[in-house]
């Protein structure tokens, strides 16, 4: 390994500066196969066992790694379950799990599309409010987001940050409606090399495709298609001898 140029000059104590380049490696996920031997640290960034230990230790403090015996150090990577069933915000779920969640906006704007327009059951020529995100947990990227509304119902969420904030929470508070029922539809496939390079996953995992439609008071005013990560993300479903399920084709859309 190459020795990385710590700033001996520096005020900032070595073990400062080591973990903070290995936090910075972490969020890239550029140690998801395998974290680096306290040996190979040593080597790279051309410091003491000591400061090397002092650095990990931190970074184990706040649960960003595990010591596992036979194995050494391993990165710990919340995941996370969603109970299927239930009407949820992706937002809401993160948060709920005591992880930090933020959005990276790839596109927000007054757009047209027959296909969408169609499933919101709109003219094909209608204008539609569209809003495009990464969704990410603790600064690792989770999920592409990309949601369709009508734009006569939500054209006063176009001046929103959604960097912080749940599209629903906005939907309540600035057009006065939120969905009260709908239906998802999750299937798993393989990520496009640009949508990879996004969500930084790995190469040899799938992901969820998660469609949705949102409706309040009987209109159809949401879709949504959502990308998740499938090593992050999981579903779940509570089940009893007195419910039913049916499997049908997977021609049209759910009831």
């Amino acid at each position: 390994m190459d020795t990385s140029p710590l700033d001996r000059s520096s005020p900032l104590p070595l073990w400062a500066q080591l973990e903070a380049e290995l936090r910075q490696a972490l969020a890239a996920g550029l140690f998801d196969e395998r974290f680096p031997t306290d040996l190979e640290l040593t080597r790279r960034y051309g410091v003491s066992r000591h400061t090397v230990r002092d650095a990990v230790g931190r970074l184990q403090a706040d649960g960003l790694l595990r010591r596992v015996r036979g194995r050494g150090t391993v990165v710990e990577r919340p995941e996370f379950e969603q109970r299927l069933g239930a009407l949820y915000s992706l937002f809401s779920s993160i948060e709920a799990a005591g992880v930090e969640q933020r959005s990276e906006v790839i596109d927000v704007g007054i757009t047209r599309d027959g296909d969408v327009a169609g499933r919101l059951e709109l003219d094909v020529d209608a204008d539609l409010f569209r809003l495009e995100r990464i969704r990410f947990a603790d600064d690792v990227p989770l999920a592409i987001d990309t949601a369709w509304l009508p734009a006569e119902l939500a054209h006063p969420l176009l001046d929103t940050d959604f960097g912080h904030t749940a599209l629903y929470d906005e939907l309540q508070q600035r057009c006065g409606v939120r969905p009260d029922r709908g239906w998802e539809r999750i299937a798993p496939i393989i990520p496009s090399p640009a949508e990879r390079e996004l969500l930084r996953a790995p190469a040899d995992e799938a992901a969820f495709q998660v469609e949705r439609v949102g409706q309040h008071g009987g209109r159809t005013i949401e879709w949504r298609v959502t990308l998740i990560r499938g090593d992050r993300y999981r579903f779940f479903a509570d089940w009893s001898t007195s419910g039913s399920s049916v499997l049908r084709l997977s021609a049209g859309e759910p009831e």
